[in-house]
C-alpha cells in the first residue's frame, strides 16, 4: 500500500534505533513526529494489520522484516535528495531536511536511480548518515556518542543530527561538520589543539568514530 503516513512512521522508527539500540515507544514516536499520542496508537494498529511492524499493548514498536525494507527504501530516498540539493543546488546542510521531507514522497524511482548516478552512488549524506544501497545494505563503523566520549578520546565525527537546523549553523559557526577530528576534553572539545565552545546540546548530536 502506497502511503507517505506509513512511510513517515516507519522512517521514525528505524531512525530512532539507527544510532543507539532502545526500541521507540508509541509516546516518543508520538514526540518524534509531533502527533496526538492516540493517533499514534491508531496508526500502529494499522502498521500492525499491515504487517510492518510488531507492537504489543503498552511495549515498544519494532520493525518487521517487511517493515525495515520499506522504511530504508524511504531513508535512502530522503538522504539522496538531501545530498543532491547540496551538492547540486547549493544548500547548505541545515536547509535540506524539510525540503526532503517533501520531495521523497514525489519523485519517481527511475528520478531516484538517475540522482543516485549522478552523484556517483554517495555512501553518505551531508550529515554523516548512511544511504542504503539499492538493495537495502548500510555501511556501519563503529561510533560513540560525543556525550558518552571519555576525556581525551578523539575521534573523526561521523554524524551529526539534523533535527536542528540552528544547532547545525551553530555547528557549523564553531568550526564542526562531518569528517572533522575532534577529542573530547573534562571541559568541552579540542578542534586541533586549541579548546572550543560547544554549542548547547551539541554533545547529544554529534558521533564520533568509536
Amino acid at each position: 500500500m502506497a502511503s507517505p503516513a506509513f512511510d513517515d512512521y516507519l522512517k521514525t522508527v528505524y531512525a530512532h534505533t539507527e544510532w543507539q539500540d532502545s526500541p521507540i515507544t508509541p509516546s516518543q514516536l508520538a514526540a518524534a513526529l509531533g502527533i496526538a499520542p492516540s493517533s499514534v496508537t491508531e496508526m500502529v494498529k494499522k502498521l500492525s494489520a499491515a504487517g510492518l511492524v510488531s507492537h504489543q499493548p503498552y511495549g515498544a514498536v519494532r520493525l518487521t522484516d517487511a517493515g525495515l525494507e520499506r522504511a530504508l527504501g524511504m531513508v535512502r530516498r530522503h538522504r539522496l535528495i538531501e545530498t543532491w540539493l547540496v551538492q547540486e543546488f547549493g544548500y547548505a546542510w541545515h536547509e535540506v531536511h524539510d525540503e526532503a521531507e517533501v520531495l521523497e514522497h514525489t519523485i519517481s524511482d527511475r528520478l531516484l536511480e538517475g540522482i543516485d548516478a549522478r552523484l556517483g552512488h554517495p555512501r553518505f549524506d551531508p550529515h554523516g548518515d548512511a544511504i542504503p544501497d539499492a538493495r537495502g545494505h548500510v555501511e556501519r563503523v563503529p561510533f560513540v556518542l560525543l556525550a558518552d566520549a571519555q576525556p581525551g578520546h578523539t575521534g573523526r565525527v561521523l554524524r551529526v543530527s539534523d533535527r536542528d537546523p540552528e544547532l547545525l549553523q551553530a555547528l557549523e559557526d564553531a568550526g564542526i561538520t562531518v569528517d572533522v577530528e575532534l577529542t573530547a576534553s573534562a571541559d568541552g572539545i579540542l578542534l586541533g589543539d586549541a579548546p572550543i565552545p560547544l554549542p548547547q546540546g551539541a554533545a547529544d548530536a554529534v558521533w564520533l568514530t568509536a
